[in-house]
This record gives C-alpha cells, structure tokens and sequence, in this order.
C-alpha cells in the first residue's frame, strides 16, 4: 500500500502526548557536614523532577543540654545555653537567666538591662549576617559571603572586646552581667563594665552594617536568578505557619507581627523607637528580605540604646552561692531564629530540678515536610534554606 506524499506530510506534524510511567525512588540527602546547617538528614521520595514526600531525620547531634542542667550549678548552666543555637549564643543565656530572676524577684539594675539589649541585638545581627552569607551561597552567589562576613566580623569584635567570647560569651550573670573588679575589691562594686571606646566603636560598626545592607539588597535583590528560585517558591500561608509553631522571621515573613521583643518585658525594648518587619507572600524571598529589614532595625536599636545606657551598678545583690527558691516559671524571648523558652522548675537547691527548652529551629524545621510537598528537587535547597534553622537548636 502506498502513502501519497499529502499522508506523510500529516503524519509528521501530528502531535504526540506520552506521558512516561517511571518508579518511585528514594532519595537520601545527607546526613551533612556540621559546617552547614549542622548534622541533617532528608529522606525524600521523588517521581521525576519532584519530591512528594521529604521527612527529616534529626538526632544526630542530640547532646542533652536539659539533663545536664540538672545535675549543674545556676552559673554553669550558662555556659551550656550557649551552645545550644551556636550562632547566636548570647541570646540563648537571656531567658534562662530571666527565668531563675523572676522566681527570686530580683529587680536587675537598668544599666545591665541596657547591656543585655545592646550585646542581643549584636547577636542577632551576627546571626542574619550567617544568613545572608550562606543563603545566597547556596542558591549560587559567593559575592555576598564576603560583604556579610566582613560586618558580621567587626562585630564580634565589640562582642569579645565585652564579654571575651566570640561564640560563647557566658557573659550573663544572675542578677545583671558580669562584674569587672578592681584589685583588692572586697566590696563587689563595678569598675569598668564596658572596654574604652566601646560607644564610638559601636556606632562606627552600626554604620557599616547599614551600609553593609544596602549593599546585600543590590547584590541579591538586584539578582535575577535568587529572584527566580526564591519569589513565589516554599510559600507558606498564614494558618500553615502558625499550626506548626513557626516563630521568628519565618513567622512574620507570612505576615503575622509577632515578636517577643513587643509582647515580653524581659529587656527594655519599649524605650526605644522600632518596627516589627513582616512580609507579604511567605515565601523564601520574604523569608530573606524580612532577616535583611531586621539587621537594620537591630542596627538602629543599639545606636538608640548607647545613648541611653543609664549610670550606675551591672548586678544586683546576690549571694556568692545562689540557690533560687522553690517554684516554677516559663520565660521565653525573641532569639534570631524564634522563640527560645525555658520551663523551669526549682526546689531551692543550687541548680534547677528540671529544665525544658523549647527551641526555635526545632519547630520551624517541623514544617519541611508540609513545605517540600510536590517541590522542584533544586527548590529543595531553597525552601530548606529560607527557614535558617540550626540543628544544635533542633537537637539541643
């Protein structure tokens, strides 16, 4: 049978759908490297291009921060908290030693309040500055690892210049900061809390950081590729985010203004002049812009608050070995990634009967599997990234 040459010429332009059946397969991501995100692993299952089921794998680094409390001492413990998110490490020592002041009602004088706020919002800025080196990195861009690395450096100078520590500065006592005594002091009177020069160095670092954001937000906001892989990808809504307790920037990036900074007296953050940042989409864009307004915001704060750091003592009157009196309490605080609580439960003793953490990255990861559902395999890395979680925070 011949076919005319008007049949063949047909044929050749009819389109054909085939839509190929391929096997589930099961894909491991990790466990990674500690100097990423800490120790993670994803067990995803993906058909083709997409992941349809992702289920992190946590435990790796479980070290048991809330048993050792418990058999340790109140000025011990701080030097555990510490570690705990190893990014921020100051401002994980403030609501646990909030929380053993308030079952001993101790009024901590306004000076070390000041300090307190100052060195957290160091800590926070050093935080988003790992943020916005690393996330960038990940979607493709080194350029901005130098930029924020660079700022994030000058500040951990004023913070060790302070407290000694870069990572983890124990520099929180029970009852204000840690004193500095002169020679032969008997008398438990502050000498010198601040090093010389630690306003103008403050201010002048404060300034860089500012510029340092301006220079993040052409660097990425300017960059068509971030700008493709973050707007509109890992969206999460506003009902979503709060059933699985997101907080922090995670949080207000869907649009919701809490911050504990607001609602919680633990520091003075009601004398100064500030905003809480929110974002409109929820996605891995509004995730990063949000964490680069905050920066700003933090950057802003510590340059109100040295000019109205009060005169007077850094500790109230305590005694030399402290034993917090009977009772319970939970306080919790704005860390950099969230809400970091402590549940604490005394019995008069020198160290606490029972400590619980609730940690922020621990319930901000608790939304992966939700968040990767029906994902692009490359928008895995985004998603996971946007969230900014620590896994000394999850594991804890």
């Amino acid at each position: 049978m011949s076919i005319d040459a008007d049949t063949i010429r047909h044929l050749s332009e009819v389109s054909v759908s085939v839509e190929l059946q391929t096997e589930d397969m099961t894909l491991n991501i990790g466990p990674q490297h500690p100097s990423t995100h800490g120790v993670l692993r994803l067990v995803a299952r993906v058909d083709g291009e997409r992941a349809f089921d992702v289920q992190p794998v946590i435990g790796y680094m479980h070290r048991g921060y809330e048993k050792l409390a418990e058999v340790r001492t109140y000025p011990q413990i701080t030097t555990i908290v510490n570690r705990i998110d190893w990014v921020a490490g100051y401002a994980n020592e403030i609501p646990f030693i909030t929380a053993a002041e308030k079952i001993m009602e101790l009024e901590v004088p306004p000076r070390a309040q000041y300090i307190r706020l100052i060195l957290t919002e160091m800590a926070r800025i050093c935080s988003h500055l790992v943020f916005m080196a690393s996330y960038p990195l990940e979607l493709g861009a080194a350029s901005p690892l130098f930029f924020a690395l660079r700022e994030r450096e000058r500040v951990l100078d004023l913070l060790e210049g302070v407290t000694g520590g870069r990572f983890h500065p124990n520099f929180n006592r029970i009852g204000g900061v840690k004193p500095a005594y002169g020679s032969g002091s008997m008398t438990r009177k502050w000498v010198q809390d601040l090093p010389a020069g630690f306003y103008r160095d403050t201010r002048a670092a404060m300034d860089r950081v500012l510029e340092v954001c301006d220079e993040l937000d052409n660097l990425v906001a300017g960059n068509e590729i971030i700008l493709a892989r973050t707007k509109g990808v890992g969206v999460i809504p506003v009902d979503v985010a709060a059933s699985y307790g997101l907080s922090g920037p995670n949080l207000r990036a869907s649009g919701v203004p809490f911050d504990l900074r607001k609602m919680e007296h633990y520091l003075p953050y009601d004398e100064l002049d500030w905003n809480v940042v929110t974002g409109t989409n929820g996605d891995c864009y509004d995730r990063w812009w949000c964490r680069l307004q905050e920066i700003r915001e933090s950057a802003k704060m510590i340059q109100q608050a040295i000019d109205q750091v009060p005169e007077g003592p850094i500790q109230a009157k305590v005694p030399k070995v402290i034993k917090v009196p009977k009772g319970e309490t939970y306080v919790r605080a704005e860390n950099p990634k969230g809400e970091m609580g402590y549940y604490l439960v005394t019995d008069g003793g020198n160290g606490p009967y029972r400590v619980k953490i609730r940690s922020a990255s621990f319930s901000n990861l608790s939304i992966l599997p939700w968040a990767l559902e029906g994902a692009l395999i490359p928008d895995i890395i985004a998603i996971m990234g946007s969230l900014d979680f620590v896994l000394g925070d999850v594991d804890r």
